[in-house]
């Protein structure tokens, strides 16, 4: 195994509520402007949560044909478009390829509810007398791990095709684990990120079962995501995708790809606590931070941005505020940082890829995005959230956060190359 290889990201595709496409997606995000609405998909009138971040004017049939949309999740579609414009972006000509090159790139999708979305829709078809209508692909569809086949077999890729799986954290744990890969020699090149699309009458509901979804702001939806707000009471549920492509630094140069940046550390801990709750104490999220900042060699006052999970949930916000204020020591408060979710809503396990998208192309620009909706500070949310309009920073490192169902806690360092 070698491991001082270096890891870049050089391409990025976004599919986003707040714009499709990754230019698209930073124009609306660095200007502050939501992507939340009403709810459209379906009726959400007998709801109390009747808000959520829909990916708007996407045309579904640019990346699966109609006749076999009805046997997978909308997921594969809104992940195809975001993959596809990661490789173009990158120059990566993979029609073009040869077999020999395809098995040299591998696939790591970061999903928390994969196709769930999907599998409802089955079992409606099934109890409301429809069973012809079903897929018959039902269960392969259904599967999780072959999302990540849909995006191998749909760009032709080989090598490894594999699904991460941990809640929110799941694409922030994607990029990890496709890091580790390059870094120790088993790949050159691999195409990861994540895509979520859990916007479902059913798992509506069941989100709204454990009253951790916000309910009042049904007439204003791009005011409903509040994190770190004295006011806030719950998150956004949200769909979207964000993929990169991942090389080798020094394979990047050779073929002369523009690089966004370096993923320089990547740390994970669980408390070992709760299914749903986080520990008051903050301990295991700060040492997820500073486990990556010890790989990526660097002090915590070396920071320079960090790119909240900042869910909008009373829980999470405050503890996450507590966890930096361990992590950074007294530099916390001397980091300005900001929370996509304010934006776009949460969605779910892709949310650490959007994340890394947001924060990579801030690095780019200088300009990093503000935090919508923080109209009240909450007193133990009293760290320098950047607020209404996007702030100047050249970063040169930044720490990108998430926070899992399951006490699940992962961060990664970026690294401006």
């Amino acid at each position: 195994m070698v491991m001082d290889r270096r890891v870049v990201i050089t391409g990025i595709g976004a599919v986003s509520p707040n714009g499709v496409g990754r230019e698209a997606f930073w124009e609306a995000t660095r200007k502050g402007i939501s992507g939340v609405g009403r709810i459209t998909r379906f009726d959400p009138s007998q709801f109390a949560v009747q808000i959520a971040g829909e990916v708007r004017d996407f045309d579904e049939s640019r990346y699966v044909q109609p006749k076999d949309r009805q046997h997978v999740s909308r997921s594969v579609p809104l992940g195809a478009a975001a993959v596809e414009e990661a490789l173009c972006d990158a120059g990566i000509e993979w029609r073009t390829m040869n077999r020999a090159q395809l098995r040299e790139v591998g696939v790591i999708v970061g999903s928390g509810g994969g196709s769930q979305d999907f599998t409802e829709e089955q079992y409606q078809l099934y109890y409301t007398g429809r069973q012809k209508q079903c897929s018959v692909y039902t269960i392969p569809s259904s599967t999780i791990g072959t999302l990540a086949s849909e995006f191998s077999m749909r760009f032709g890729f080989r090598g490894l095709s594999h699904i991460i799986s941990t809640g929110c954290t799941s694409s922030t744990d994607a990029l990890g684990y496709a890091f580790r890969n390059i870094r120790t020699g088993v790949l050159d090149t691999v195409v990861c990120g994540g895509v979520d699309a859990p916007i479902a009458p059913l798992i509506l509901r069941g989100f709204m079962v454990m009253r951790i979804m916000t309910t009042n702001w049904n007439r204003e939806p791009e005011r409903g995501s509040r994190p770190f707000s004295r006011d806030r009471d719950g998150f956004v549920l949200a769909e979207g995708a964000w993929f990169f492509v991942l090389e080798e630094l020094e394979r990047a140069r050779a073929r002369g790809a523009h690089i966004y940046g370096e993923i320089a550390g990547y740390g994970s801990t669980c408390e070992a606590y709760h299914r749903v709750r986080l520990e008051e104490c903050g301990e295991e999220p700060a040492r997820a931070i500073g486990l990556a900042l010890k790989e990526a060699g660097i002090p915590p006052g070396a920071v320079q941005y960090v790119n909240y999970h900042g869910t909008s949930t009373e829980l999470n916000d405050r503890i996450e505020t507590r966890a930096a204020k361990l992590a950074f020591d007294g530099h916390a408060y001397k980091v300005p940082g900001s929370s996509l979710k304010s934006l776009i809503g949460h969605p779910q396990g892709a949310c650490g890829a959007a994340g890394v998208a947001s924060t990579l192309l801030a690095m780019r620009d200088g300009v990093a995005p503000p935090t919508i909706n923080l109209d009240e500070f909450d007193p133990e949310c009293d760290l320098d959230y950047i607020t209404d309009v996007g702030r100047r920073i050249e970063i040169e490192y930044a720490v990108a956060n998430c926070i899992a169902f399951g006490s699940k806690n992962s961060a990664l360092v970026l690294r401006r190359v």
